[in-house]
């Protein structure tokens, strides 16, 4: 997309929200120490808000944005709180008044968890929200958004009290939860539509959506439809339940098709496979075989038909280019493979053609190759040319 182009698209921020929202997930906990290595990748990357942590929910989590506070030097970092002094207080300490620090609170949006967590009544939430900015502002906060925790299953009144409330009392950025992934695009987008329209344009709207429909990237796309300007995201979708949106899924999409959504994101996306992996390093996270971007499938293929359109020309059937992305094209030679795979090898190992030779091939390395069994093609290319030499040997 050249500079031009790009000019009248609207810019989509990004919250890393890897280290709190992601870390939450049952097997995720990382140190104090492991966040800052992640933070500094995060930035690196290019996002614009970097997510510390719960100070108030442990010492831990307070030490790490102690530490993620000196360290990062370009991208904000957030701090998560309950619509609670106490928790402002805690993240006020930890992060300091620093004009990098993005205090996030989170108000109770629902009758269900009004009812059923929290015990208070509609009127004592928006009385929440505005004792907690306001000592945030009082503590010297500069940049405060404010969350609608399941903000899909909520009064669209009662959110609108909770977000004209927190406006009004100094909060920046306006977030609305997809909490327990129960929204469809189409649901999810009426509503950020309508607190487009409830809040000044100089106030950002951001999206925060789960996954456990499998919708969490559809919705957020629909949160951009209707007026988002950030989007809540974590590396490989890692999170609550089913996760979130899939920062790279979310990348991938807003890079290829952003004019068609009128938007643009400055994401390095070469950047964005060595954090993951960093990140799956760090807490054990294994491998996913088909997971668009960041799978071991991704860019790999092992079926003939794919193959051979491939070696004319990977725009066959790769729309996304690996290379982007820091990822390498993989052709897998198996029982579904075919001879066009077989044909490339030998001319790339300098063998003379000759179609005996890949009948032969064809018996030895695909048709007689068990269920599910599969190589490489760069170590096939080496047993083959090993196999050559020793025969020219002899």
């Amino acid at each position: 997309m050249t500079t031009e182009s790009a000019s009248h698209l609207r810019r989509i921020s990004v919250f890393d929200a890897t280290l709190r929202d992601g870390e939450q997930a049952p097997g995720n906990a990382m140190s104090a120490r492991s966040k800052v290595t992640l933070a500094l990748a995060a930035e690196a990357y290019g996002a614009d808000v970097v997510e510390a942590g719960f100070p108030g929910s442990s010492a831990e989590d307070a030490e790490a944005t102690r530490l993620i506070a000196e360290a990062l030097t370009t991208a904000k970092f957030a701090t998560f709180n309950r619509a609670f002094t106490s928790d402002v207080r805690q993240s006020m300490l930890a992060g300091g008044a620093r004009p990098n620090h993005q205090v996030q609170i989170c108000g109770t949006g629902s009758d269900i968890h009004l009812e059923h967590k929290r015990g208070i009544t509609r009127a004592e939430s928006v009385q929440e929200v505005r004792d907690s900015i306001g000592l945030a502002v009082e503590m010297g906060a500069t940049d405060i958004s404010f969350g609608v925790e399941d903000a899909s299953r909520s009064a669209k009144s009662h959110v609108r009290a909770l977000v004209t409330t927190a406006v009004e009392c100094g909060a920046g950025t306006v977030i609305l939860a997809d909490t327990t992934g129960c929204a469809t695009p189409g649901e999810y987008g009426d509503l950020c539509a309508a607190v487009r329209s409830w809040i000044p344009d100089e106030v950002v709207l951001s999206t925060h959506c789960h996954d456990d429909m499998g919708l969490s990237l559809a919705n957020a796309l629909a949160g951009i439809e209707a007026g988002a300007d950030q989007i809540q995201a974590t590396l490989g979708g890692i999170g609550e339940r089913a996760g979130n949106t899939a920062l790279e899924e979310l990348s991938a999409v807003l890079t290829y098709k952003g004019e068609q959504f009128g938007v643009t994101i400055d994401v390095r996306l070469d950047l964005l496979y060595p954090a993951y992996q960093l990140l799956a390093e760090t807490i054990a996270l294994p491998p996913y075989r088909n997971k668009a971007v960041f799978g071991v499938n991704s860019f790999a293929t092992e079926a003939g038909i794919h193959q051979d359109g491939i070696l004319k020309n990977p725009v066959n059937y790769e729309y996304l280019n690996p290379h982007r992305f820091g990822r390498e094209r993989s052709l897998l030679v198996g029982r579904h493979s075919g001879r066009a795979v077989l044909r490339y090898l030998l001319t790339r190992t300098g063998i003379a053609q000759d179609e005996a030779l890949v009948d032969e091939l064809y018996e030895e390395f695909i048709a007689s190759t068990s269920l599910g069994a599969c190589e490489e093609l760069d170590d096939l290319a080496k047993r083959l040319a090993d196999r050559t030499t020793a025969r020219a040997d002899t």
